[in-house]
């Protein structure tokens, strides 16, 4: 079971993190990115799991910058709080954070990143834009085909909904053919079909995608 930690990003911002330690020697790190829901208590039981396959995740409470403690549900409401969160947040400050991260991570080894929604855009653009990252694994990124012309400095293993309406599946195969050195996944599921708090959970696909991801940190990061 993980634990809250203080982060301290290169700007002097503290923010709050979910720490999960894993039950014995470190496999590596793991950075865990937010959806637009703040660090809740599905963000947090995704760390206890990677936690529990050997990784030390840590996931920044992005928000934190603009309210401490943003933990939001899956309601229509919750949705439209996030979605103002998400607007009033700007990248650079969540690249810090993710950076401070990385940072405490690092104690384990090599270090990966996984994100989810929002997170898997920040993700993307952790990838292209922050060093010290051995692999990164964003889930359903929105965003990330309007940042197609970032270049990841790391392998990138990528997971999409084929009907997910925010992110069309043309614009992932646009996305897919500018850069061939990615590998992109396509789930005949919708968006945050990874998250059994929400409706669109998709467990065949969730757990496939949780295959491919495992399997990409173990070439990756250990």
């Amino acid at each position: 079971m993980g634990h809250w930690i203080e982060l301290a990003a290169a700007d002097g911002k503290r923010i709050g993190a979910w720490r999960a330690d894993p039950p014995g020697k470190p496999r590596g790190g793991l950075v865990v990115v937010q959806e637009i829901f703040g660090v809740n208590s599905h963000i947090r039981a995704v760390c206890d799991g990677y936690a529990a396959e050997g990784y030390l995740a840590i996931a920044p409470a992005l928000f934190d910058r603009i309210r401490p403690g943003i933990d939001l549900g899956y309601t229509n409401e919750d949705i439209a709080s996030g979605r103002d969160f998400k607007a009033r947040s700007r990248i650079e400050p969540a690249l810090a954070d993710v950076a401070a991260a990385r940072d405490v991570a690092s104690e384990a080894g090599k270090v990966g990143i996984v994100g989810y929604c929002w997170g898997g855009y920040v993700t993307w653009m952790s990838a292209a834009r922050l060093s010290g990252f051995a692999c990164a694994i964003p889930y359903y990124g929105g965003g990330m085909l309007e940042a197609v012309g970032e270049e990841p400095r790391c392998p990138v293993l990528a997971h999409f909904g084929e009907k997910d309406a925010h992110i069309p599946v043309a614009g992932v195969s646009a996305f897919a053919k500018a850069h061939p050195q990615v590998t992109v996944e396509i789930y005949d599921a919708n968006h945050g079909f990874n998250c059994d708090h929400r409706g669109s959970h998709d467990p065949e696909s969730a757990a496939l995608a949780r295959k491919r991801t495992l399997a990409f940190l173990h070439r990756h990061v250990g």
